[in-house]
């Protein structure tokens, strides 16, 4: 799989996950006023993909295996993405 495909899944699984997370906590009773509900709803997605994201890397560092899981729901495979180095510009 290209690196670009694998770099967009390991994007896209922590988002839908944040904002499946936060859609059920306002399914299960966590209400906001209607003046604050539209930017903090936003906030609080953010926040909790950004959470999730650094705990499955973590988790993806000690257990490989259980972390390619949780950061691409195993769609990369076994591959994480390779970036290429910037190559240094030299003056003539």
């Amino acid at each position: 799989m290209d690196d670009y495909v694998v770099s967009l899944i390991r994007t896209w699984v922590p988002v839908a996950i944040g904002a499946l997370v936060t859609w059920l906590a306002a399914k299960t009773g966590i209400v906001l006023d209607e003046n604050t509900s539209a930017p903090l709803t936003v906030a609080a997605v953010g926040i909790v993909t950004a959470v999730y994201y650094a705990l499955a890397r973590l988790v993806e560092q000690r257990w490989p295996a259980v972390g390619r899981i949780l950061v691409a729901l195993g769609l990369a495979g076994r591959r994480t993405p390779v970036y290429p180095t910037p190559q240094a510009k030299t003056n003539p």
